[in-house]
């Protein structure tokens, strides 16, 4: 199963890191604008907890509209959450999300471990090319949290 790894150094200490990261809707502001990222339900959106389910709609690949569920099933308070995929346009998706206070500053490290629907005949059809799609998506995310985190640096 392909694992897809990116660690970032955030100046900005561990608690400000924390409370971004961990707000769901602050997804959409670090998710490249071609996905058409928007959180369905719930709204408003609560504080994240372990069981809490957030409901999507994504436009991964070729513009095709698609429902995105994910739950969120572990959370350790400044240290790490976890989320896995319910439905949507992989087989398999399971993210984790660490952070940890460094003397530059919070160091996030995220460990995607997912499998492209359709076994085999998926991974040779579209295993790379979700593979750069991913590889994108967190390109567009390192590059969004340097301005808004690290540009005043």
């Amino acid at each position: 199963m392909p694992v897809f790894q990116a660690t970032q150094i955030v100046k900005a200490d561990l608690d400000v890191c924390w409370k971004f990261f961990s707000d769901p809707a602050n997804l959409s502001l670090i998710t490249p604008p071609d996905m058409n990222f928007r959180i369905i339900f719930p709204q408003p959106l609560p504080a994240m907890y372990p069981g809490m389910i957030i409901r999507y709609h994504v436009s991964p690949l070729l513009g095709v509209k698609l429902e995105w569920i994910t739950e969120i099933t572990q959370v350790r308070e400044r240290e790490f959450f976890i989320d896995n995929q319910l439905k949507g346009p992989f087989s398999i998706w399971h993210h984790q999300h660490f952070f940890r206070q460094t003397p530059e500053g919070t160091e996030m490290k995220d460990i995607v471990t997912y499998e492209v629907p359709f076994g085999r005949i998926g991974t040779l059809f579209a295993g790379t090319i979700v593979r750069k799609r991913i590889e994108g998506i967190f390109t567009f995310r390192h590059t969004v949290i340097e301005k808004y985190f690290n540009a005043a640096g």
